[in-house]
């Protein structure tokens, strides 16, 4: 009689899905942020072959942004955003899906290409990290130049007159 393994704990497969979701959060956020030249080169180059279709077009359309006073107090609207959001297919039954700020439809149409084929078998692991340090970078290099011009104020106390 074989040994067989022991189920994963509750806890544990609540650990994993926890890890796929984050990991899928990752991904989107640095798709969402990247320009649609950027991604749909990368597409022609690495995944042109593949097939898909849409099953929703990109649409562009307005959601709204809540905020929350001092990042923690009571919530309130900010404003309306514009967005653009995508629904594709890939010809395996992989289904991805995109929104993106602003009315880029090539951007969302190509985001959702790529997270389809992220939750495939993560063949784009590579560029998304890529993409994600030069992001970083970036960040990171307007960080400087606005930490470069900060202006400290300061108020000088008066003593009392004796």
């Amino acid at each position: 009689m074989k040994a067989q393994a022991a189920p994963p704990k509750a806890t544990d497969q609540g650990k994993n899905v926890d890890d796929a979701i984050s990991a899928r959060q990752r991904w989107m956020a640095v798709l969402a942020r990247t320009d649609g030249a950027t991604l749909e080169a990368e597409w022609t180059d690495k995944f042109g072959r593949t097939t898909w279709n849409h099953l929703r077009e990109p649409q562009i359309g307005m959601v709204m942004v809540r905020g929350r006073a001092g990042g923690a107090g009571q919530r309130f609207n900010l404003g309306e955003m514009t967005i653009t959001r995508c629904a594709v297919t890939l010809s395996d039954g992989t289904v991805g899906h995109s929104y993106v700020k602003g009315r880029d439809r090539v951007q969302a149409q190509y985001a959702a290409l790529f997270d389809a084929v992220m939750l495939r078998d993560h063949a784009a692991s590579t560029f998304i990290d890529a993409l994600a340090e030069k992001q970083a970078k970036a960040k990171r290099d307007h960080a400087h130049k606005v930490a470069a011009t900060k202006v400290d104020f300061f108020t000088l106390v008066r003593g009392e007159n004796e």
